[in-house]
């Protein structure tokens, strides 16, 4: 089963932070490239952050770079979202997703990823 789990999604104040949470089974985190994507209401599902197999390559969309960080445990099968500073304009579901296999750098577009998590919401009040 390759079904990736968040968690970590809450209610924050503006400038406040979260970590996010996704779990995946067996050995997803040390063959895939894996990523972060999020969908607010009324709008399309963006790309927000990305990590490529091995872990070297990071990439993140504009609107977050410089506050989000994005990280990886193999050991423990878990890759982290790291958000800070947040804004309310960060509200929406964030997914975590499974990529392609021994791909080391970011892949950006959501329809190269094969596995998707049921989203954890996140809401930021002004």
């Amino acid at each position: 089963q390759v079904q990736p789990v968040e968690s970590g999604g809450g209610l924050v104040q503006t400038g406040g932070s979260l970590r996010l949470s996704c779990a995946a089974s067996g050995d997803i985190l040390s063959s895939r490239a894996m990523g972060w994507f999020r969908q607010a209401p009324g709008k399309e599902r963006e790309f927000v952050a990305g990590i490529g197999w091995l872990g070297v390559n990071r990439d993140y969309a504009e609107s977050v770079k410089g506050r989000f960080t994005i990280s990886g445990d193999n050991a423990n099968n878990t890759i982290y979202l790291q958000m800070n500073s947040l804004k309310p304009e960060d509200t929406a579901v964030y997914y975590c997703a499974a990529g392609p296999r021994y791909f080391s750098n970011v892949v950006r577009a959501d329809y190269s990823y094969h596995y998707w998590g049921q989203g954890t919401q996140v809401t930021v009040s002004s």
